[in-house]
């Protein structure tokens, strides 16, 4: 199979592949998102804001639950920086992948920040159709495309609070995990099957017994489990 190789045709794949289900996935999920800030008592700017700077819903669902219950700003902060460190190991694994050499300190951050959970594994499934050095050009085009439905979700979702029922909120939100679980499934390899298979099969028991700390668990344990299957399983087939 020949690499897409024209800047043009990888704008447009990156594009296509966006509106396929992530952009308007994310644009539902964030709808919700900007329905509960509206109800906790933010400003519609203060919500673009987030979505835009924490890029990350478990963070910025703890922004808006620490908030309603009082908590200092850097209460929140920690929180939130603690909610997205799940960032790090991704950003460290997925960057090199772009093959870009002797770039800064500012633009490798600036590509971080835009980095998710739905464009790191729609780019992971992704980039083996694209040469290597026009996978940085998917990679920006097909997170902006995704970050603009996002705020463009997030402000709509806050006007229009008053005419979204509480469940429809909650399963609003429910849609990007559900979403990044089926892309997920579809990558190569056995180390990302086996994590989701093994983290669903322990986060019922993890949230009945230690319900604060049940995804910490879930993240672990499954992640660790499928690391190790993984490469036993590899290296036995390799035999």
């Amino acid at each position: 199979m020949s690499l897409i190789g024209d800047r043009t045709q990888v704008v447009r794949k990156a594009i296509v592949d966006s509106l396929s289900l992530p952009a308007f996935i994310l644009f539902f999920t964030m709808m919700g998102f900007g329905s509960l800030m509206q109800n906790a008592g933010f400003g519609a700017d203060m919500a673009a804001v987030a979505t835009l700077l924490i890029w990350g819903l478990p963070g910025q669902l703890a922004m808006v639950e620490l908030s309603a219950t009082g908590q200092g700003v850097i209460a929140i902060v920690f929180a939130c920086s603690l909610a997205n460190a799940r960032f790090m190991p991704m950003v460290v694994a997925f960057l090199p992948a772009m093959a870009r050499a002797g770039v800064s300190l500012p633009r490798q951050l600036l590509d971080a920040q835009m980095l998710s959970i739905n464009s790191w594994a729609m780019c992971l499934r992704e980039f083996p159709k694209v040469e290597p050095e026009y996978r940085h050009l998917y990679y920006v085009t097909f997170a902006s495309s995704i970050l603009a439905a996002a705020v463009i979700g997030t402000l709509l979702g806050y006007y229009g609070a008053v005419i979204l029922p509480a469940v429809l909120v909650l399963g609003l939100i429910f849609t990007s995990p559900l979403f990044f679980a089926l892309v997920l499934s579809s990558t190569p390899g056995y180390a990302e099957r086996l994590s989701m298979l093994t983290g669903c099969a322990i986060v019922p028991l993890a949230h009945h017994y230690l319900p604060s700390v049940d995804l910490l668990i879930t993240g672990l344990a499954g992640g660790s489990f499928g690391f190790v299957a993984a490469r036993f399983w590899g290296t036995a087939d390799d035999d």
